[in-house]
Formats: structure tokens, sequence, C-alpha cells
């Protein structure tokens, strides 16, 4: 189903989840025409878009749902690790079609194309080494992106992002997500991947959808990837102290035994997907965004900002209540 108005530049978000739904409200409130492209039907609450419901790998959709686009930005991402067969056709679909539009292509993006980061510090230039067949995945992608860039075919920017905390993050959020925020409202153990005392790169959601609105404005940002800006570089454990002091709740934060994991896969396929992964937790994994913020002028939210505006959406505290 389309949905279409005629007038203005157009901006077109693929993916109205974790990140999607922020950015298409930032894009509304600058003023800008925005379509929002999903299979399901119109989220609620987000007002002023248009949108275009359908499977965005069928190219005739695909076209018709870009056509007259400015930008697009690519921030769908198939759920639970399980990208066998859907991560590929996802992202060239978009990228092709794009590209066929003449609109400028913004791709979200992970890190797991890196592999394990040399002397624990990821910079743009690190090369990509993965260690996992989904970080082969990811790495395939971003050279057939920018190769496409400089062939010609599309113009494209990326902006990469570590692991995502804030307002609207899913119980998918590996680190400060749903799961977290209901563990410490109801009390119950939280349970860590991996090291929860190593560092470990995480990146607060509005300041991913303000990153890639900056990359999808500047004609600078073309032609390679970017590390968006980063609040949280710290251990996890520090992290998820941190929301709980806050908070006023105690934190009961336990490490999950590998064997637990493989033994939960054998049931789960989620859980089964992600242990393949598990080196992101066991190894210190900073992101450093200087080339970003030296570039555009841009720094990520303070941390102790983060914190607050996450746990007033959730409940967890006030907006009365005094905090620092």
């Amino acid at each position: 189903m389309l949905l279409f108005m005629n007038d203005s530049e157009l901006h077109v978000v693929v993916g109205a989840g974790q990140v999607g739904v922020p950015l298409a409200e930032r894009l509304v409130a600058r003023g800008r025409r925005v379509r929002v492209v999903r299979r399901g039907g119109p989220v609620a609450g987000l007002n002023g878009v248009e949108w275009a419901r359908g499977d965005i790998t069928d190219r005739a959709f695909a076209d018709a749902a870009f056509r007259g686009a400015r930008t697009v930005y690519h921030c769908a991402n198939p759920s639970n690790f399980q990208w066998d067969g859907t991560l590929l056709p996802l992202a060239r679909s978009v990228r092709d079609a794009a590209g066929r539009a003449g609109a400028r292509l913004v791709v979200l993006d992970a890190l797991f194309m890196y592999g394990r980061p040399r002397d624990g510090v990821m910079t743009e230039d690190h090369p990509h080494e993965p260690c996992s067949r989904k970080g082969e995945l990811r790495a395939l992608l971003a050279r057939e992106l920018f190769e496409a860039h400089r062939r010609g075919d599309v113009h494209a920017t990326a902006g990469y992002a570590g692991d995502f905390y804030g307002p609207t993050a899913s119980d998918q959020a590996p680190i400060v997500g749903a799961t977290f925020l209901a563990g410490l409202r109801s009390g119950r153990p939280i349970l860590a991947l991996g090291n929860p005392d190593l560092p470990h790169a995480c990146t607060y959601l509005p300041d991913v959808a303000a990153g890639l609105l900056t990359l999808g404005e500047s004609d600078v940002a073309l032609g390679r990837a970017w590390h968006l800006p980063t609040s949280w570089n710290g251990s996890v454990r520090q992290l998820m102290q941190r929301f709980a002091s806050v908070a006023r709740r105690p934190l009961r934060l336990f490490r999950t035994p590998k064997t637990a994991l493989r033994i939960a896969g054998l049931f789960d396929a989620a859980i089964r997907e992600a242990i393949e992964m598990l080196y992101l937790w066991e190894v210190p994994g900073r992101l450093d965004d200087t080339r970003f913020v030296e570039t555009f002028g841009v720094r990520a939210t303070p941390v102790e900002q983060t914190i607050v505006a996450t746990l007033r959406a959730a409940g967890l505290l006030a907006t009365h209540d005094r905090v620092f």
C-alpha cells in the first residue's frame, strides 16, 4: 500500500524500528517531507509522514517507494541475527533502488565487519577482518556499497554505531535495552553477555538518528563510512551501575555462562544465532568517533543526559525528580 503526496523534497526512511522512528521524527521536525517504508502498518504516534507498506526487495515496489527521493536512509535490519537469505537481498535492493532513483543513500551499519578490534579501539581506518559469518556478510555489503559509489551507481555513505541504548531501544538491544530496564524495574537479576568489565562502545539512539541525518545532508560524507557520535566507551558494568544509581534501584548483575547459552540455543534460534557474536563482549571494543566530531562539529550527548532521558521514557524516573 502506497500513500504518497506529490510536492517538496522527499526523504525516505527504510525501517520503522529503534532508529527509523526517531530519524523520521527529526526529519519531520525540520520540515522535511518524509516517507517511511516498512512491511507492517503505520507506527502509532509517528505523525506527519507518508507510509509505503510492502516488500522492499520487490523491485517494482522499491522503485515506487523511492521515486522522487533526494535521500534514502537505510535503517532496516533482520531481527535477532537471523540473516541467512534476508540481509544480502535487503541491502542490495535498497542500494540499487536508491541508485535508480538518483537518491543519496545513507546506510546504518554495525561493527561486525571489523572482527576483533586491534588494541581495543576501532577507527574508520581499522581493516575489515571479520571473524564470524555475520561479520563476513557485513564486510561484503560494505565493500559492495562503496564499490557502487566509486562506479557512480549510487551516491552513498554509511554510519557505524556501537550497541544501541536509549528511549526507543527494543528488547534486542543487548546491553541497556527493554530487557535491562524491565529487570531494573522489577529487581530481577540481570544477565550480561561476555565479560561486563571490559570497555564496550554504546551509542545513544537519538545520536544515531541525528548522526545519520547529518550524513544525509553533507556532500563531505559521501564515499566513506563514519563512526557516529558515541556516548559510552566504558565497561558494561559501569554503564549499568550508572543507570541503577540514577534510578535508585539495586543492580544484580551476573555473567551468563557460555554453557547455559549453548543449552538455551538448542531451543531458541535467536540465542543460537547470537552465540556466534559472543566475542564482541569478550574483547575490549572502544569506538573512536573523532573523525565525525571534528568534521561535522557534532558530539555525542553527555552520558548523564542519556541516562536520565532513557529512564524517564521507561517510567523509572519521574519528570520532577532531581538527579544531578
